[in-house]
């Protein structure tokens, strides 16, 4: 049977797409607060050891209200830009709660770092040593790379072989040796094996390594386990979740087992991004163009790579609802079309070869699970204007939480002689 998830899920409460796009203009972004605030609580309570906290990455989304939101949730943060450090704190994350992860830092961006008061992670040795010129006497983390690596796509596996990321195992007496020598701490440990796994094996593996070499640090604060949790993008295909509870079960019994044998108990985390809120979000665009080609039928919409950007870069799939004079269409007429953007490249393709019901020009369309890496990847090419952004809260209100740009907003920055 057809999944149509904003009418099972309630998505719009009682708003009609028609409506919100009227109002804000198209293409636009949609969230629920609703389902942002049942994901955040799915990782706030994954695992039942007491010393617990999941950080929200703010790279997924880093929309202001959204973050504000995954605050009251009791979440904490990971940063990987001095940008997503001062907005965090804008939000009122204090700079203990912030976890700063981000590679190939520069001077200035440690230093940023250093000042703000949050804990820094070294992504390299390299980075230990720029950290110890910087901050001797400093407390810090390290990210190993545990020899695992996952992910939906070869650009977001962070583990194991060919990834840039972590420091590998067995460099930690370097570690500990450059440790030593500037008397830095290294109070924290983390890992990040790859994006939207859906599977769990993996990721107990790697956290199994984690732990296996947890115990060659003697001052460790924290044991961060890091991200990935997947979400089911093919929906309408009855793509079945990720087992949130089973994971945490079997986590919890990782974790309770090494604080009893070692006899420590440190603070525990992971690093949810997109499971947070990639449901919570959509896209509604406008159709404004049918066209038929060698055979192909064309969809064209307003949504471009400059508004979603996944399909392009990784080939991600995003379900599809089409909606007309403010309802979902659900007629059995379904064909095979191909959705496109306005963007002039070739490869802006939202859904290649896709069945859908019949479309028509003026017809909306909803991309479905657009909250994580969608607008925090979206960009002005082709001299496009960036979407606002809207949030039901709990009361069905819809609440502009991001204008749409103009053009002084994209063009104020030019040196006009």
């Amino acid at each position: 049977m057809q999944d149509y998830y904003t009418e099972r899920v309630g998505f719009f409460a009682g708003l009609s797409p028609q409506y919100l796009i009227e109002k804000y203009g198209s293409p636009l972004y949609v969230y629920s607060e609703s389902i942002l605030r049942e994901r955040c609580r799915d990782m706030a309570n994954l695992i039942s050891y007491k010393n617990y906290k999941a950080n929200y990455s703010i790279k997924a989304n880093s929309n202001l209200t959204l973050l504000k939101i995954i605050l009251e949730e009791g979440l904490n943060a990971d940063a990987v830009s001095p940008g997503e450090i001062h907005l965090l704190l804008m939000a009122g994350f204090k700079p203990s709660q912030i976890l700063y992860i981000s590679g190939n830092m520069s001077k200035e961006e440690m230093l940023y770092a250093i000042n703000s008061g949050v804990t820094i992670s070294a992504d390299s040795i390299s980075q230990l040593n720029q950290f110890a010129s910087l901050n001797p006497r400093g407390n810090l983390a390290v990210r190993l790379n545990p020899g695992i690596g996952t992910g939906h796509h070869k650009k977001v596996v962070t583990g194991g072989n060919n990834t840039k990321f972590g420091i590998d195992m067995d460099l930690i007496p370097e570690i500990l040796r450059i440790a030593s020598e500037a008397n830095i701490r290294i109070t924290g440990l983390n890992h990040h094996i790859g994006s939207l796994f859906m599977e769990p094996e993996s990721y107990i593996r790697s956290s199994e390594n984690l732990l296996n070499a947890a115990k060659a640090f003697k001052d460790l604060k924290f044991i961060d386990f890091g991200g990935g949790f997947g979400i089911p993008y093919k929906k309408q295909a009855g793509q079945t979740r990720l087992n949130i509870d089973a994971l945490g079960e079997k986590l919890t019994m990782l974790i309770d087992a090494w604080t009893e044998h070692n006899g420590i108990y440190p603070l525990f985390m992971t690093e949810p991004g997109r499971y947070v809120v990639a449901e919570c979000g959509l896209i509604l665009g406008m159709v404004n163009a049918l066209k038929v080609s060698h055979n192909q039928k064309y969809i064209g919409t307003d949504i471009g790579f400059s508004v979603l950007a996944r399909p392009v870069m990784y080939g991600s799939h995003h379900d599809i609802e089409v909606y007309r004079d403010g309802h979902l269409v659900k007629d059995d007429l379904y064909s095979k079309v191909t959705v496109v953007g306005n963007i002039c490249e070739s490869g802006d393709i939202i859904a290649q070869d896709r069945e859908l019901p019949n479309i028509q020009e003026g017809d909306i369309l909803g991309i479905m699970d657009a909250g994580a890496y969608g607008y925090s990847m979206a960009s002005n090419y082709n001299c496009r204007l960036k979407p606002a952004e809207v949030l039901i809260d709990l009361n069905g209100k819809d609440i502009l939480i991001r204008k749409r740009d103009t053009f002084e907003d994209i063009f104020n920055g030019f040196k006009n002689k």
